[in-house]
């Protein structure tokens, strides 16, 4: 996984780029008709119910429109909300929260989705000992703060990018001449490079299963599409070798079942792209 830094780095990039592409030279409607030195309040309001996420990315979005921006903050992340729920109050110049409005609503009403569907698929899996994964199934550009509602939801993080990990899917063992041969060129390239990566290989059916397991190194098989009954073939024969995790066209009606076979990880994309934003909005007050 990537460092504290490099996850700040990212949500900072996202800020930076949103406030540029949104903002562009300047709020002309607000600085039309609003005073420079003109103060408000405004609050982030509520009318939906589900798992608020966000709270502390727009504390951020705030800091770097103005710092002067102040925020008080009533409900936290990770906090189930209901509709009339008042989450915290931002005041300072009216021009800058203006110009930071649509980037927190924007975000906060995605981030509060996936953090209330992952809050869902987890209590989903309680008492079963499976965690739920994200995958890099997510928005181009907004990825950082994707994976943070998962965790703010409960969830775990896959990989965060290409970079952070080795996964050795279906194309690339077909490309690479079969499962043996991805993984032996895989080995050879990082003791090359001297990267510490580790490596995921996926399997379509138990014959590639057996594959795998006569590699050494292996830090996860991924049990791809695979039915109840082999996914606990696969299970057991893996054993211990390694961890575990299944994939694919897995839901809320299968995945208690599929936790059921023993698997360490069961992943969802869509926790990140199948959600319905939480409906929120950020209304001035006196």
């Amino acid at each position: 996984m990537i460092s504290e830094d490099q996850f700040e780095y990212e949500i900072q990039t996202i800020i930076a780029n949103a406030i540029r592409e949104d903002v562009g030279d300047g709020d002309h409607s607000s600085l039309a008709c609003i005073p420079t030195n003109a103060l408000g309040k405004a609050k982030l309001l509520v009318k939906d119910e589900g798992v608020i996420a966000g709270v502390a990315f727009a504390q951020k979005v705030f800091h770097y429109v103005d710092p002067d921006l102040q925020v008080a903050v009533f409900i936290e992340d990770g906090a189930r909300v209901k509709f009339g729920d008042v989450v915290f109050h931002v005041s300072g110049r009216s021009q800058s929260i203006l110009k930071a409005e649509r980037l927190v609503l924007n975000a906060m009403q995605r981030m509060s989705a996936i953090a209330t569907k992952t809050r869902y698929y987890v209590d989903l899996l309680e008492g079963t000992g499976t965690k739920i994964l994200d995958t890099r199934k997510t928005t181009p550009g907004f990825r950082a703060c994707e994976k943070w509602a998962v965790k703010i939801g409960g969830g775990e993080n896959h990989r965060f990018a290409l970079y952070d990990m080795i996964m050795l899917k279906d194309n690339h063992n077909d490309f690479a001449g079969g499962i043996t041969a991805a993984i032996q060129k895989t080995k050879a390239y990082l003791a090359e490079t001297k990267r510490d990566l580790k490596i995921i290989v996926e399997a379509r059916n138990l014959a590639e299963i057996e594959e795998i397991l006569q590699s050494e190194g292996i830090h996860r098989i991924l049990i791809d599409n695979f039915n109840f009954e082999d996914t606990r073939k696969a299970v057991e024969r893996i054993g211990n070798r390694c961890q575990t995790e299944s994939s694919g066209n897995i839901n809320e009606k299968t995945i208690r079942e599929y936790a059921a076979c023993g698997v360490n990880y069961i992943s969802s994309g869509a926790l990140t792209h199948s959600v319905y934003n939480m409906d929120l909005s950020l209304k001035a007050i006196e």
